[in-house]
């Protein structure tokens, strides 16, 4: 998986998919109005249909929005994963800059350098189980009404025939309660109609949303570790080849040090070369100025006819 496909947001398009099926049931259900009404409230001779009808729709709706809710988190999650590579590309010093605290992203990273300043052994293996693990018990309440939303089918189909046998037992021990047997026969018979199919459709509904979900989940832990091995274990996990590479990196930069002091110490003896050399000058010069001094000492004395040096002295 490249970066590309990090930054691909999986949880949006299921997100507009839910979104496409919900308003089409809700438009199919307003034009085929008077078609589903008479099948599921006209002529009910019991509340059983409705409340076993009301319990499958319950789990869907329940369902559903249990599916919804980790929907807009895993897209809250892989926000955080694009936001991370952008960082790193963008070599900022936090990576964590602008994520959530409580993404899994930065729970990662914070595990990761916890570890470190421990001084322990990171285990990515480890890691990316307990994060599965994590995230497959979120999936209970969904794996549960997956599991019985067709089985509420069945089981309104049963309690259905159970009242159409017990209005065709009627209609066989009384002929006057004939109407009555008959009335039940027929409503037990169209109830287990109309709970098989409404835990038939919700089932394929929910199936299908579940399954995407956990497509989704999949894509987002792939991409935790993806993400994991290629920007965060190699700032935490040093191995004998970085060590090695490092050791390199450190002799090349000894020996380049090395090299420059040479140099300057070179130069450092070429300046104090050139350094006696302008003070032996100096020294010529005063040396030179000693004399010229002399000289026109000597000058000063013949003009003025003043005495010698050595007659001055005993004065």
């Amino acid at each position: 998986m490249d970066i590309q496909r990090l930054l691909v947001s999986l949880s949006n398009k299921i997100i507009i998919q839910f979104g496409v099926v919900v308003g089409v049931a809700i438009l199919l259900i307003a034009f085929n109005f008077e078609l589903i009404y008479p099948f599921y409230f006209e002529n009910q001779l019991t509340r059983v249909g409705i409340t076993i009808n009301g319990a499958i729709l319950g789990l869907l709706v329940i369902g559903l929005g249990n599916i919804l809710q980790n929907l807009l988190r895993y897209r809250r999650e892989e926000t955080a994963i694009a936001r991370f590579v952008e960082n790193v590309e963008a070599l900022k010093p936090d990576l964590v800059e602008g994520l959530p605290a409580d993404s899994v992203v930065a729970r990662r990273h914070a595990t990761l350098r916890s570890i470190q300043h421990a001084h322990g052994e990171i285990n990515h293996s480890a890691l990316a189980a307990m994060l599965n693990a994590d995230e497959t018990t979120r999936f209970g309440l969904i794996r549960f009404i997956n599991n019985i939303l067709i089985l509420t089918g069945v089981f309104g189909t049963i309690v259905s025939l159970s009242i159409a046998l017990l209005g065709a037992s009627d209609l066989i021990d009384s002929a006057d309660a004939s109407l009555g047997g008959m009335g039940l026969v027929i409503y037990g018979m169209s109830t287990a109609l109309s709970t098989t199919i409404t835990a038939i459709v919700s089932y394929v509904v929910f199936g299908y949303f579940y399954t995407r979900l956990s497509d989704v989940q999949v894509h987002f832990l792939s991409g935790i570790e993806h993400l994991t091995s290629v920007y965060l274990l190699p700032q935490y996990v040093k191995t004998s080849d970085d060590i090695v590479h490092k050791m390199g990196d450190l002799i090349k930069s000894v020996i380049h040090a090395a090299d420059r002091l040479r140099a300057t110490q070179e130069t450092y003896h070429d300046a104090a070369l050139s350094l006696q050399q302008t003070i032996a000058a100096y020294q010529q010069q005063i040396d030179n100025l000693g004399l010229e001094m002399e000289s026109i000492k000597d000058i000063l004395r013949e003009g003025f006819r003043l005495p010698p040096a050595e007659r001055e002295s005993r004065l």
